[in-house]
């Protein structure tokens, strides 16, 4: 073995995407390995949704049913008045999104999703505590050089490392991410306290208030043992340098509770610790790819969360980059890399664009567009 290890395919960060991306590419026969900046795997983050259009790559992995056990099944996505309680949409989900949509819709803990992901992955092929400092694009290979001090040779590198990607860097140049105006708190709440209101809240519900701001609350056990909500606020600047900061129950007061409706007071009563969070932005990509390097994800295209679908995009693109590699061969990446941004670039696009506008539901609309799309069976041209 040479001073460099060689291996096929690189992937960097093992976060959602990254880990539906390895976990694809292995099994469709690819020597593929994941290198994570992170010392080991912590449960981070807190609710996400899962939509139809991603339960059926999990299902290709294998992962459908026991991620459908975990999480919680909301039989609609309500968005209301945040005063008034009013229904403003009444979006069907439950059977209807399996029978219509061809797969169940969940809300689930990320950490609990991430897990399911990170254990399908051969323990020799993840790679903790690798932090990229520098890459080098060679003829035949791209060198990786990590913090550790380790080299890697690679004859394909697929950046899945997030906003503020190396890889990105690398194809576009330093550019800071844009901060959009917007915070969101995020508040995994007291059940005890939330019970002991006496009200019945829904599954998956969308508060709504003047200029967008918002607070969307679901479960993320199907047991309804834990309920998390996070908001939506404008404001004019982030002046941290930290990625997020604690908030409190008296913050959250401030923003929602003069004139809330009785299950948002509950809400923000049972609220013991909240944090919060800056959301930022970049401009849709002019690239996915050069030579050897390939983007998905938040890599490519970051999104404000309000259409709960920013952690699907990066797993749709998984499904269909691996299925572009596997029709070429990855010694034809150019083509499959072409293939790949062809399929995703449009549907990428208008996500990231109805995601910062934050209009997602809030009125009775068909989400069909979404839900129903299906990244395992997509035409690939």
């Amino acid at each position: 073995m040479t001073a460099i290890d060689r291996i096929d395919i690189a992937v960097i960060g093992a976060g959602l995407g990254g880990a539906a991306a390895a976990a694809l590419l292995i099994d469709a026969g690819f020597e593929v390995e994941v290198f994570e900046q992170a010392p080991e795997f912590v449960r981070l983050g807190a609710g996400i949704h899962i939509g139809p259009n991603v339960m059926k790559i999990f299902r290709a992995l294998g992962l459908e049913d026991r991620l459908a056990a975990i999480g919680a099944h909301p039989d609609h996505w309500f968005s209301r008045d945040g005063m008034t309680g009013e229904y403003l949409s009444r979006i069907k989900l439950g059977d209807f999104a399996r029978r219509e949509y061809g797969a169940p819709y969940i809300t689930i803990h990320r950490g609990d999703l991430h897990a399911e992901q990170i254990a399908i992955l051969p323990r020799d092929r993840l790679h903790f505590g690798h932090g990229l400092t520098d890459l080098e694009e060679r003829e035949d290979h791209v060198l990786l050089t990590f913090a550790n001090g380790r080299q890697i040779g690679a004859g394909l590198v697929i950046g899945a490392d997030g906003i503020n990607s190396r890889i990105r860097e690398k194809l576009l140049g330093p550019e800071k991410p844009k901060f959009s105006g917007w915070i969101g708190h995020r508040a995994l709440v007291d059940m005890d306290k939330l019970r002991a209101t006496g009200l019945d809240y829904e599954r998956c519900v969308k508060w709504w208030w003047d200029l967008s701001r918002h607070i969307m609350a679901y479960a993320t056990k199907g047991d309804g043992s834990e309920y998390y909500y996070v908001t939506g606020v404008p404001v004019d600047s982030w002046d941290h340098d930290a990625g997020f900061i604690d908030s409190s129950q008296e913050e959250m007061d401030a923003i929602f509770g003069a004139g809330a409706h009785p299950m948002v007071r509950g809400l923000i009563d049972a609220t013991t610790h909240v944090t919060k969070w800056p959301f930022w932005n970049r401009d849709p990509m002019s690239l996915w790819s050069r030579g050897r390097l390939c983007l998905l994800g938040d890599a490519c295209h970051p999104m404000r969360p309000h259409m709960a679908q920013g952690a699907c995009m990066a797993i749709e693109d998984a499904a269909v980059l691996a299925r572009a590699l596997s029709l070429t061969g990855a010694d034809d990446f150019r083509t499959a890399f072409r293939i790949y941004e062809n399929a995703r670039r449009d549907r990428a696009t208008k996500v990231q664009t109805i995601s910062n506008a934050n209009t997602w539901l809030k009125e009775p609309e068909d989400p069909a567009w979404v839900y129903a799309y299906d990244p395992m069976n997509v035409p690939l041209h």
